[in-house]
């Protein structure tokens, strides 16, 4: 089909390594040029400064990945039927925990999109539910994730 790049690219500098107190800090380099500051996610046994908190951390990234995602084959389905948008926000969140097979990883992702409608037309709640259920099959990245998926509009 295709295939999508990334380049991630940590440098140690002058800090040392061995006694694990190096920073996590990195960046994410995409395509068209952007450029994302990563890090590992804040915890305790990763406080700042090992940890930058200003950067986005795997775990979100997922989170916004589905996100993303979701909301792009939904505003795909809901001009096709005819809708028009105005604004779709998503405040969405990540579970991380333990899955079935004993690992941590993310377990559920809760997607809570709120949408703006304009013209002469907007879904009732049946038309919203088949055009969030139509996104979430098409999503490539649901498709790709092991965490349960929950969509909760708003």
């Amino acid at each position: 089909m295709s295939v999508h790049r990334a380049t991630v690219e940590w440098r140690r500098g002058e800090q040392p390594f061995s006694d694990n107190k190096y920073g996590r800090g990195h960046e994410w380099r995409f395509d068209g040029g952007a450029v994302v500051r990563g890090s590992s996610a804040p915890s305790a046994l990763l406080p700042p400064p090992l940890s930058d908190e200003t950067a986005v951390d795997p775990e979100e990234a997922l989170v916004a990945a589905l996100s993303s995602c979701h909301m792009l084959f939904f505003l795909a389905y809901a001009r096709k039927d005819g809708f028009i948008v105005d604004s779709y926000r998503d405040d969405a969140e990540g579970t991380l925990g333990q899955d079935e097979r004993g690992r941590v990883s993310i377990t559920e992702v809760t997607l809570r999109p709120s949408v703006i409608w304009s013209g002469d037309t907007s879904p009732d709640a049946e038309a919203l539910a088949e055009l969030h259920h139509r996104a979430h099959d098409s999503c490539y990245v649901a498709n790709s994730v092991r965490a349960e998926v929950r969509i909760e509009p708003r």
